[in-house]
């Protein structure tokens, strides 16, 4: 009996070198408590303690600090209580704001993180709620509340990351976000106020660029055909007034050459067409008597 007794007691000793690590998990193995290999998910043996032993480390899972409220239960509908003390922040103008936010993290290095950290959810905790309130208090309310509240929560992640950095804690901040800013409860109806004038005048501005954007283009297309038609008549001006040029020229060059019959023929063209737009012509005949000839009675129409 009390060699079977040995035997299991030896066997139980050996079995506290078999462990399992988890499919989101590392192993950290140590010798005599020294760090030395790393072993990924599966069943492992290592010798027995005090030999060696294993720090399990989850390095995938998404870990979450909330500031400002907790999670009372989960499910379909999860419900929630609020923190005041850690809600309330003080913001540059000297307001009182409550703020909500999540921190989301997980482990990128499970060496520093098992040895140089005692416990990383407070850690993250209390530096994330630190720096949150160092910037608030940068901005003035109606700022963090409208305007800046994505600015912060982007900061906020980049300055926690790197105070973490600076501890070599092998932590990585995933997000912050800020899921509830609200003012304090006697001006709430005030800054309900604001806001709706906010979107009120928002809409105005889109209703007038919508208006812009409508009418430009139509004053736009309706300037260029303007400038068009006037570049085609300057066009056609230029090239009537070439033409008259050219024919002037032509008839100033038969003038010169022959200037009787160049005269003769202006004279009677002239007034081939004053006759040509006259009503009435007068028609001189042989004697002293003058017969009126009325063109309109052949042409029709009125005389004049």
């Amino acid at each position: 009996m009390i060699i079977i007794a040995v035997i299991i007691a030896i066997g139980i000793y050996l079995l506290t070198g078999v462990y399992q690590v988890g499919p989101s998990e590392v192993a950290l193995v140590k010798t005599f408590g020294e760090y030395k290999s790393t072993a990924g998910p599966g069943i492992h043996v290592h010798l027995p303690y005090p030999f060696q032993s294993h720090v399990i480390v989850d390095v995938r899972t998404i870990n979450k600090v909330e500031l400002g409220f907790r999670t009372t239960s989960t499910g379909r509908t999860p419900t929630y209580r609020s923190v005041t003390d850690e809600a309330e922040m003080i913001t540059g103008d000297q307001n009182i704001i409550s703020i909500e936010a999540v921190v989301q993290y997980r482990v990128n290095d499970p060496v520093a993180y098992a040895f140089n950290v005692i416990q990383g959810y407070d850690l993250v905790k209390s530096t994330s709620e630190s720096v949150l309130r160092e910037r608030v208090a940068l901005s003035e309310l109606e700022n963090v509340l409208t305007t800046e509240r994505d600015q912060i929560a982007m900061e906020t992640a980049e300055r926690v990351q790197s105070i973490l950095d600076s501890y070599n804690s092998g932590i990585l901040i995933q997000n912050v976000y800020l899921q509830a800013v609200t003012p304090p409860e006697p001006v709430v109806p005030a800054f309900d106020d604001v806001n709706n004038a906010r979107q009120d005048q928002q809409t105005s501005i889109n209703e007038a660029q919508r208006y812009a954007n409508d009418i430009i283009p139509k004053a736009e297309g309706e300037a260029q055909r303007i400038l068009n038609d006037a570049q085609a008549y300057a066009y056609e001006q230029v090239a009537k007034a070439t033409g008259e040029a050219e024919r002037f020229k032509a008839l100033l060059e038969e003038y010169q050459n022959s200037q009787d019959i160049t005269r003769k023929r202006l004279i009677l063209d002239s007034v081939q067409q004053m006759i040509k737009n006259a009503k009435i012509q007068v028609v001189s005949e042989e004697g002293n008597t003058l017969n009126f000839l009325d063109l309109s009675e052949i042409i029709g129409g009125d005389a004049q």
